[in-house]
């Protein structure tokens, strides 16, 4: 059986307090890399690190990290170097939804998404890369949506965001690509998170109805796929879009 092992690589994950993101940390430290944790409340972060470093033998580290803020972000990335040195592996996990029909859609619930979404997206990559570029190998994987290719009543601006990460995504793989770091995004459908525990159980039941396999994702169901393309296994995959939603299109 093949078994993943990511020992001497250094993951930054950002919104990994929670959900998706702490599922994907903890897959990575599983498999031997060190991490580090970021999220809003610096507490928590350290607390998710905390419980790494108890599971798993390697080293887990949490930050305050907010991509709404550029100086945060530039603060946060000085604390990544500072304790790892860099990093090997970037995963672009964090985003906010701002929901609205768009006739009520302000500009600020706009600009806010597109801020966090794919600004902060842009900025934590620029620095994130440059310790890849030096070594010559990386990974950056960006979590888009299946609301990014369907579309959804009420999230233009958060559609338009997960879109733009494919976009993302595929361009800055061509441009990396002679440095052997790969760019590849997932895209979940469906999961069950806090984030969407405070839905109804009629909109719940009517998401059901459009998915092939008959249940929603889990965190683990993304963790996964985040840790293919992290390993030796995706080394020829670029560029690319892994659906993970249940065959819900």
């Amino acid at each position: 059986m093949f078994c993943i092992d990511l020992s001497g690589k250094r993951a930054l994950i950002t919104g990994s307090t929670r959900g998706i993101g702490k599922s994907i940390a903890e897959h990575l430290a599983k498999a031997g890399a060190s991490v580090i944790i970021t999220g809003r409340d610096k507490a928590k972060a350290e607390e998710v690190a905390k419980e790494l470093n108890q599971k798993y033998s390697t080293q887990a580290f949490g930050i305050e990290l907010r991509l709404d803020d550029p100086q945060s972000i530039k603060s946060g990335y000085e604390q990544v170097e500072k304790l790892i040195e860099g990093v090997d592996i970037l995963v672009n996990n964090a985003g906010i939804t701002k929901d609205k029909l768009f006739l009520r859609m302000s500009l600020e619930d706009w600009e806010e998404v597109i801020k966090v979404n794919l600004t902060g997206t842009f900025f934590i990559t620029s620095l994130a890369i440059k310790s890849m570029l030096k070594n010559r190998w990386g990974r950056v994987i960006n979590i888009s949506s299946v609301v990014g290719f369907m579309g959804n009543v009420g999230q233009v601006n958060y559609s338009s965001t997960k879109a733009g990460l494919v976009g993302f995504t595929k361009s800055l793989a061509k441009e990396l690509a002679s440095r052997n770091i790969t760019v590849n995004a997932v895209a979940p459908g469906f999961i069950e998170t806090d984030m969407t525990a405070v839905l109804s159980e009629d909109i719940k039941q009517n998401y059901l109805k459009n998915i092939p396999l008959g249940r929603f994702g889990k965190p683990e169901d993304v963790a996964g796929a985040v840790l293919f393309l992290c390993s030796s296994l995706a080394d020829y995959i670029t560029g690319e879009v892994l659906h993970v939603n249940g065959g819900m299109y």
